[in-house]
């Protein structure tokens, strides 16, 4: 479907939100099950439109289809259980009611690396509680969005203008932020955009749910069980060629276990297999473009000017030469580079000694970032620690698993320059609703709050 104009879009998404809202929420549910049942019908075509345009091989693609339809399951219970609250009142025969009501218009910001789960645990979630959404697919994978949205069109009935594409980069973006007809941006994407889009959002009063950068970390105690962390450590740093927002970047060793640990560490990634994603033996596909490869070579040249040990990060010749395949990067550091402190959207790894725990937590926390981290101990007392109110300051606090790979069943999002939003599970649906206090009176009086007399005289 094309429009003439921004404003005819707007127009048609409030319309088939104004129709939408009229139909019962566990109906509205029933809708998002169909569109998950056709997901699954779907799913290996799906994958391989995600392979083709995001280039993540074939497990990691599946896993994101498989990702959405979990989503729709999710959502079709949501849809009966959008709870409000009843409160007692100060006032004889009276009672107070918290209901919530649909936001309206949501406007959706997606980036490349998960192009159809972040729009599945938007649109899910804003659809059973009665919202219309206006999707802004990455330009690099605007055919994952064209995939996403035939296949809603198929079981959304009368209903297909609940999904809209809007095709477009910053101008369209910005497009959507200043919409005062749009009442949420979602958007999920750099840091830098972020501080960009959400100014425009706040100007007109209008509310973020915000994912942005993260520059996640790994503290690795004595006591860690080391298979396993190694194991959760390269697929955090590595996988999906170190292009997730929960990847790991950042990992402190303790100094009684780091040889031992970065023996086994270097190990594990001599297997790793770099090549065509769409052949399923390959663990690792190439960076999204040309301005990626070179972000990160600048980063490790940078480094290497300092004298800083640096494991692989070259260039691959494998598959198509036109693709930009790497290794991902080991960098052993003696102390905090700048280099550590910004998220480079490449696979580098920087490993850091350290001698007790708080020290760690401490390096861990001092970055403007505070998406996902992890710990791997045995120790009970450690990891109480950092979950502690003196631990992680991150929305994503994880033990013996790594940064990467969070369910949906739990809210996702982080603090600080990471944005603060939430999506997905627990109670972010809240975000996609407007909250609203009723007062009853439900007796023959009417007393007047705070003792006020204001009777006839």
């Amino acid at each position: 479907m094309k429009f003439n104009s921004h404003d005819e879009l707007v127009n048609t998404s409030k319309k088939a939100q104004k129709k939408g809202r009229l139909i019962p929420a566990p109906k509205r549910g029933a809708i998002i099950r169909e569109f998950g049942n056709e997901l699954r019908n779907q799913k290996a075509d799906l994958a391989r439109v995600i392979t083709k345009e995001a280039r993540k091989i074939v497990s990691e693609a599946e896993g994101e289809v498989q990702e959405a339809i979990d989503m729709c399951d999710f959502a079709t219970g949501l849809s009966r259980q959008l709870y409000g609250l009843t409160m007692p009142s100060e006032r004889p025969d009276h009672r107070l009611q918290e209901l919530w009501q649909p936001l309206g218009v949501v406007g959706c910001i997606t980036a490349f690396n998960f192009p159809m789960a972040v729009f599945a645990w938007n649109f899910c979630l804003a659809s059973v509680c009665g919202n219309s959404i206006i999707w802004k697919p990455s330009p690099h994978a605007t055919g994952c969005a064209d995939a996403i949205k035939k296949i809603w069109d198929k079981v959304a009935g009368d209903h297909k203008e609940l999904v809209l594409i809007l095709n477009g980069g910053n101008e369209e973006a910005t497009a959507l932020c200043k919409d005062s007809n749009i009442p949420l941006i979602s958007a999920t994407g750099s840091t830098q955009m972020g501080k960009e889009l959400a100014p425009l959002v706040s100007a007109r009063l209008g509310r973020t749910l915000l994912e942005l950068g993260g520059n996640n970390a790994a503290i690795i105690c004595p006591t860690a069980d080391l298979d396993l962390t190694v194991k959760g450590v390269t697929f955090s740093a590595a996988g999906t060629t170190g292009q997730r927002c929960t990847t790991l970047r950042r990992a402190f060793v303790h100094e009684d276990i780091y040889e031992k640990f970065m023996e086994k560490l270097h190990a594990y990634y001599a297997t790793l297999k770099v090549g065509d994603p769409s052949d399923t033996t390959s663990q690792l596909g190439p960076l999204i473009s040309e301005k990626s490869f070179n972000d990160m070579q600048n980063v490790l040249a940078s480094l290497k000017e300092k004298n800083v040990k640096i494991h692989g990060g070259q260039r691959l010749d494998v598959a198509d030469p036109k693709e930009f395949y790497v290794m991902p990067a080991i960098v052993e550091v003696n102390k905090v580079e700048d280099e550590m402190l910004a998220e480079t959207f490449a696979p580098i790894l920087y490993i850091k000694k350290f001698t007790v725990l708080k020290e760690a937590i401490h390096m861990q926390n001092n970055v403007k970032q505070g998406l996902s981290s992890s710990i791997f101990t045995n120790d009970f007392r450690e990891s109480e620690l950092f979950l502690s109110s003196e631990g992680s300051d991150c929305g994503i606090v994880n033990v013996n698993i790594g940064t990467s790979g969070a369910e949906i069943g739990g809210a996702f999002g982080g603090e600080k320059d990471t944005g603060g939003g939430r999506e997905s599970g627990s109670d972010s649906w809240k975000a996609y609703m407007r909250r609203v206090t009723a007062t009853v009176n439900y007796g023959s009086e009417l007393p007047l709050a705070q003792g006020v007399e204001f009777d006839e005289s």
